[in-house]
Order: structure tokens, then sequence, then C-alpha cells
């Protein structure tokens, strides 16, 4: 769906439609780990459906909001009582087992699911083979790897650079994927280390990078060991760009974050949300964050999507599958497979206390 005026024109419909229509056919299934350790991130999950719901004219007795426990069995559970329930549409989702449990029962009773969260790149990549009408806002899991080579090769081309990781299983792979795309191209660091990681400094590496003659330098690891290597870096007088992945994008330890490391991530929904879900919010007291603003979106995509089918007839997963859809976060459209088209992973340079995009 596209177009300025249409998204007014069929909240209006949805309104008149879900007046006359039995509260079963036109419910959304909400689910969300509630309880437990991931009970916040579910809470996040369950805030935004419930603000997009009353915003966008479905009210809150149209929602069925069910805890997958963030397992298998959970997830199983929720899709039980989501089909009993005869909901038309599910959002939510944050964790892997819980949704893979969950999909074959969506998939027989024919209802699809918006997920906000789940990465897991075999969700969709197996579409083909399992029929599953699933489809993600969150991004791949392999698109932050994906993006720090499409960014980073082209950008170092003629530069002395060094790939430097904590040990960790994230860590490595994101600078063992980055120096595989960047030799292919012809490129090769002048320096490569397993760092210690949670030191009070790290002078000792920036010594070595500063020997071997590095200007730029990938981390893989997390925020405080960044922070402490560019502050270290800066003590010695040694420039030096330092580029890490979204794991930057944390509260800062006992050394904060200095202005100029960049960041390969993802821009904060809060950042690019519409005015009026930032209004939807704030009427109901709310700061948004975490996964509110994406579940927003998602439950935008499944009242639009139902207004579609009611109003001009068809299947709800091909309506979503195919529409294009004006949401909290901008317009939303998926591919076959159910992704986002194209690669969200952006750079951004830290600025001020916060992240602006790079040049």
């Amino acid at each position: 769906m596209t177009g300025g005026h249409k998204p007014r024109f069929l909240v209006a419909a949805l309104v008149a439609v879900l007046s006359a229509a039995p509260a079963a056919a036109q419910s959304i299934g909400v689910v969300a780990p509630l309880s437990d350790a991931m009970a916040p991130l579910g809470q996040q999950i369950r805030t935004g459906a419930e603000t997009a719901a009353a915003a966008r004219g479905l009210a809150a007795a149209r929602l069925h909001v069910v805890d997958d426990a963030c397992t298998a069995e959970g997830g199983t559970r929720a899709a039980t009582d989501l089909v009993a329930e005869g909901v038309s549409v599910v959002v939510g989702f944050a964790c892997t087992e819980a949704i893979e449990a969950a999909m074959p029962l969506f998939a027989e009773a024919g209802i699809p699911v918006i997920t906000p969260a789940v990465r897991t790149d075999s969700l969709t990549d197996q579409r083909a083979k399992t029929g599953w009408p699933v489809f993600r806002l969150a991004p791949r899991a392999g698109a932050e790897k994906l993006a720090i080579a499409d960014i980073l090769v082209p950008r170092w081309r003629s530069a002395l650079y060094a790939i430097v990781d904590d040990g960790t299983i994230y860590g490595r792979e994101l600078t063992e994927s980055f120096r595989l795309a960047a030799e292919t191209a012809g490129l090769r660091a002048v320096f490569s280390d397993t760092y210690r990681p949670q030191m009070d400094n790290q002078i000792a590496l920036i010594g070595r990078l500063r020997r071997a003659g590095a200007t730029h330098v990938l981390v893989g690891g997390d925020r405080e060991d960044v922070a402490v290597m560019a502050r270290d870096a800066a003590d010695l007088g040694y420039p030096i760009e330092i580029v890490s992945g979204e794991t930057l994008r944390a509260a800062d330890g006992q050394v904060p974050l200095a202005d100029g490391v960049l960041m390969v991530g993802l821009a904060e929904p809060a950042e690019i949300a519409s005015d009026d879900a930032k209004q939807a919010f704030a009427a109901r007291g709310i700061i948004p964050e975490g996964y509110m603003l994406p579940a927003f979106a998602a439950t935008e995509i499944a009242v639009r999507a139902l207004v579609t089918a009611e109003v001009q007839g068809g299947d709800l997963t091909a309506i979503i599958g195919a529409g294009s859809f004006d949401t909290a976060l901008g317009p939303i459209r998926f591919d076959d497979k159910g992704d986002l088209p194209g690669n969200p992973y952006r750079l951004f340079r830290y600025q001020g206390g916060r992240f602006v995009p790079a040049d």
C-alpha cells in the first residue's frame, strides 16, 4: 500500500469494519517472552503492539497477548492458544526456539506472523521448503558482517589497516568475515591479533598497532574495550580510525566512548520514528525503547493488512508479502523470503554522546 492518504482512509475503514465484524475474525495475536529473564524484552514487544493498536484504530480487546517463555514448548503452547482463538495475524517473538516451534502450527492454520526481533537466517532461508508465512522487520543474522565488508573494503582500499578481536565467537566471526572479504578484494592487513578484553588499559596493543604502521583498525569487541583503546591512542598522540560493530550501542563503562569512533550498525528506531508514533507513546507516558517501535511498526502492518483483506478481499499472507506499508519506521516491504530487502546497516560516527550518520 502506498500513497499519503491511503493509511488514513484504511484506518477509518478498519474502525467501521471492526464495529460490525466478530472479534475473533479481526483479532491480532501478540507473542512475546513475558516471564523470567527475557520478560523485559517481551514487555517492549507487548507495549509497542498495544500502543500501535490504540493509535491505529484497533481496540486493545482485539489483541490476544500470550507468553512464549522464550522456549520451544512455550512457542507451541502460544501458537496452539492463538489458533484456537481464531486470530487472523500474529505479531511478535523474540526467540528463535519459540518461533520455530510455533510456525508449523501457524502455517497449517494459514496465519501469517510478523516478527520485529528474530534474526536467525534459517527462519526465512527455508521458506520455499517449509512454506512458513513469516515476515521480519529485524535484520538477518549475517547482515552486520556483510555490511562491514561492503562499507570498509572500498573505504580502506588505500589504508594501512589492522584487525583485532577479543577472542569471543562474535568478535572472531566479525573480523574473520571482513578479513576474507578484504583479501578477496586484494587487500591485506598490516597487523592482526587477539587482545585480552576487559583490561584497565590497552596501551600494549595500541603500541603494537602503531609500530605496525596501522592507520585504521577494525575491532571485534565490546564498547568498553573500544573506549579504552580510543582513550589510550589519544593519550599516546596516535591518530587511528577505530571501527567496530553494533556492540558499540551500549551504555558507557568506566571509560566513556570518545568522539570519532565509527560503528557499523543500525539506526536507533527512536531517531527515525514518525512524529505521530512518538506522540502515540508520549500520550501514554512512555519513552519508546528497544523493540517498542519495531513492534509498533509490525502491528501497523498487521492492522493495514487486515483492512485490505476486509475491504478488498484476498489472503493476508499474500497481502503482506506483496504490499508496501507506511509505518512508524518509514516505508516497509518484504522480499520473496519475507525479509526486508537490502541491508539496513550503515556507518555511524560517535559525536556528542550519540551516533550520527558518517560521511
